[in-house]
């Protein structure tokens, strides 16, 4: 680890809040009910944001979004969601729509890494589904509200996207031998074309989508890890100390945060943000869980990720615009 990779002094998500007025302000943010997602909300709420959590299990966020209450006198409204069933994600969508008349932020926090199953049931793999195709309905369920008064996407990636550029003949991982990390990795690069293609397409409607790198944080995220795998990425060496670079949530939340209401950001988008700023390349001497891939913001491949999406969900019944 090098002097310029580690994390010295950095800000958390409630720093970066304090500076800005998001009153009357209406923000969405998935996976609110644990870790990163719970840190990015209480930070919006503390800001003057309407907060609506579309969160797979609402006992589970219930308790959460009475302390962000009693924090910051905003109560966060819960909506049932499940990114992986798509179905749901289609209901909420239409539920949020039907209630407000814009949507100003979406923060697409929630994911999903090892699993149980490397499947759902209709054939695609869990983190794909959950990850880039849950989101990607999502977004385009509440278009038009986020295009109303103009808004910010924030997609939360990881630096588990280098060297995993997408396989679009094979997005699904119906035919290659199944690799969860992989998998999960290819995910988070759809995330980021996800941004840079939304951007394209959008960004004339005032409708503008980045995504983050958040830093290695041990969260809900690692549930399903076992403690060889810890070694191994190197969250813990063998006698299970924590690597120097690893973050807390609320510092893991700051760049997310930044990038929802940094001036600087105003009418940008297919970026990859890190630390509050722009993400370094990735190269030679580059840690491996900091910087950004070139092939993640290809904006070809980010072209063709779009049309597999649409394709795919079109094949389940799943019907969006183009």
């Amino acid at each position: 680890m090098s002097d310029a990779d580690a994390p010295v002094s950095l800000p958390t998500a409630m720093d970066i809040a304090r500076a800005s007025d998001l009153t009357g302000k209406t923000i969405v943010v998935t996976g609110a009910s644990s870790g990163l997602g719970v840190e990015t909300a209480r930070a919006l709420a503390a800001a003057g944001g309407d907060l609506i959590l579309p969160v797979r299990d609402p006992a589970k966020a219930r308790p959460i979004a009475d302390q962000i209450a009693a924090e910051t006198g905003r109560t966060p409204r819960i909506e049932p969601m499940d990114l992986a069933d798509l179905a749901s994600v289609q209901a909420c969508a239409r539920t949020i729509s039907a209630s407000v008349g814009a949507v100003d932020l979406l923060v697409a926090n929630a994911g999903l890494s090892q699993s149980p199953d490397n499947h759902l049931p209709n054939g695609i793999d869990t983190r794909f589904a959950t990850n880039h195709l849950g989101h990607f309905v999502l977004v385009h369920g509440l278009l038009d509200r986020l295009a109303t008064r103009g808004a910010r996407i924030v997609m939360l990636s990881s630096a588990a996207h280098k060297n995993r550029p997408v396989q679009l003949d094979d997005l699904a991982w119906r035919t290659r031998e199944h690799k969860q990390r992989q998998a999960y990795g290819e995910s988070k690069t759809a995330n980021i074309l996800f941004a840079v293609e939304a951007t394209r397409r959008w960004g004339p409607r005032g409708v503008f989508a980045n995504a983050v790198l958040p830093g290695s944080i041990l969260t809900g995220l690692q549930r399903n890890h076992s403690k060889d795998m810890m070694v191994e990425v190197g969250f813990y060496d063998a006698e299970g100390r924590p690597h120097p670079l690893l973050r807390t949530a609320e510092q893991g939340a700051a760049t997310a945060v930044w990038a929802a209401v940094a001036p600087e950001l105003e009418g940008r988008g297919g970026l990859i943000l890190e630390d509050c700023g722009l993400a370094r390349p990735d190269g030679p001497g580059v840690h491996p869980w900091v910087g950004a891939a070139a092939h993640a913001t290809d904006p070809e491949t980010a072209r063709l990720l779009w049309a597999a999406s649409i394709s795919m969900l079109t094949s389940l019944g799943i019907l969006v615009s183009p």
